[in-house]
């Protein structure tokens, strides 16, 4: 088959996987009935819910980086839809807590895990020469996910106390169907494979100081764990915003319908994928530097306008917040993957992608966080305050990244 249509067929299956997977950043709408159903439970313990899940999607795919060589892509898959099966199932029968933790936390973040580090290592294999572009678009579909799960979990959810139960089992059953029937068309590209001549000729940024390096030699990399430290900040500043949405959004609009404020948080991941792909598409031509700072001053301004938002009680400048908010966490995990790539080179990006992915183990707190500033205070004021902060440090890390690279330029100059 023509490389090009082939690789962009791995492309489309990968998106479609990752729009199911990334179901689990919905849980700011998901959480909705379960908290009417247990209304004793405060927002810090849902939102540890969301944390686990963030805890356990890191160790699924460092997991599934370790195990890169030894299973296939199609095992991977197979194995993530049977957790998400029996987490979604098990979900639908909790009555503490603990068991929603259990479930959805572990089974389900779990499952998110696996499908991702295969999907990210498999489809970007097929385009060494747009790494950025390509881990755009299949993180766009990870970030749409939530829109779109969160708008037909509102639709088809029965508005009686527990008709969320239901839905949960039938998005197990959904996800099954689909990941088995898409594990059949998931593959690595041949030893044989080169892109086509006319994409690898296309110009793009080539970084001064990339290297081939396992893990190992990666992380005594000082280059490394400032990006690291920058990949915490600004995800937890995301992670505060999508957990968060929905309350911020009442308080903002206490008279709003509940459809319009699901719409509205759903704007977050709407604009999360459009800025992945933008995102992408810079780190290809402009580079690391400009790709980060880029971000980092987006989420000052979304953090910025939702402070307005919130003191003038304006809806219209709430749902700006949200736009600007989803562009700016958009750009993260794409750098994330074109980092890796273009520092640490193709032969160990399975190992060494899960790896920087461990970063949402940290940065998960900061949901968690945002719930307890919220219980604190009872508004979400702190919580903005915090996403603020959270990307002038990102600033601070990003600087240093490049004071690293020059010392190793100077370095290698030396020898």
């Amino acid at each position: 088959m023509n490389p090009q249509i082939n690789r962009w067929r791995q492309a489309i299956v990968g998106v479609i996987l990752l729009l199911l997977a990334g179901m689990v950043y919905a849980w700011s709408v998901l959480s909705i009935p379960i908290a009417q159903e247990f209304a004793s439970w405060t927002k810090a313990q849902l939102s540890m819910t969301f944390t686990l899940t963030m805890i356990l999607f890191c160790v699924g795919c460092l997991v599934g980086g370790l195990l890169n060589r030894r299973l296939t892509p199609r095992i991977f898959v197979l194995i993530s839809a049977v957790l998400f099966l029996v987490g979604f199932f098990a979900a639908s029968c909790i009555k503490t807590a603990m068991g929603l933790y259990l479930s959805f936390g572990v089974l389900c973040g779990l499952a998110s895990g696996f499908v991702y580090n295969a999907v990210m290592g498999t489809v970007s294999a097929w385009f060494p020469d747009r790494q950025g572009l390509i881990s755009g678009v299949l993180l766009m579909g990870f970030g749409l996910s939530s829109f779109l799960v969160g708008k037909l979990y509102q639709a088809f959810t029965p508005a009686q106390i527990g008709g969320w139960r239901i839905s949960f089992r039938v998005m197990g059953v959904i996800t099954l169907v689909v990941f088995v029937i898409c594990s059949f068309f998931l593959k690595r590209p041949g030893s044989d494979f080169v892109p086509p001549a006319s994409a690898a000729a296309r110009k793009k940024w080539s970084n001064p100081v990339a290297e081939e390096a396992p893990a190992q030699v990666m992380m005594r990399r000082p280059a490394f764990w400032m990006y690291y430290l920058w990949a915490v900040l600004l995800s937890a500043a995301g992670l505060a915003l999508v957990s968060q949405a929905s309350g911020i959004a009442r308080q903002v609009g206490p008279q709003v319908e509940a459809g319009v404020i699901a719409t509205v948080v759903g704007l977050i991941s709407i604009f999360n994928g459009i800025g992945r792909v933008i995102a992408g598409s810079l780190f290809d031509r402009l580079g690391r530097s400009m790709t980060m700072q880029l971000t980092n001053v987006t989420f000052l301004i979304a953090g910025a306008i939702l402070l307005a938002a919130l003191s003038c009680g304006s809806f219209p400048v709430l749902v700006l917040g949200f736009i600007v908010g989803g562009l700016a966490y958009g750009g993260i995990t794409p750098t994330n993957s074109a980092f890796i790539s273009s520092y640490y080179g193709r032969k160990h990006y399975p190992v060494n992608f899960s790896i920087i992915n461990t970063n949402l183990i940290v940065a998960s707190f900061g949901s968690t966080i945002a719930g307890s500033l919220y219980d604190a205070s009872m508004s979400y004021m702190s919580t903005i305050a915090m996403i603020v902060v959270l990307g002038a440090l990102g600033i601070a890390a990003s600087i240093g990244i490049s004071l690293c690279d020059k010392a190793m330029l100077s370095g290698r100059s030396a020898r």
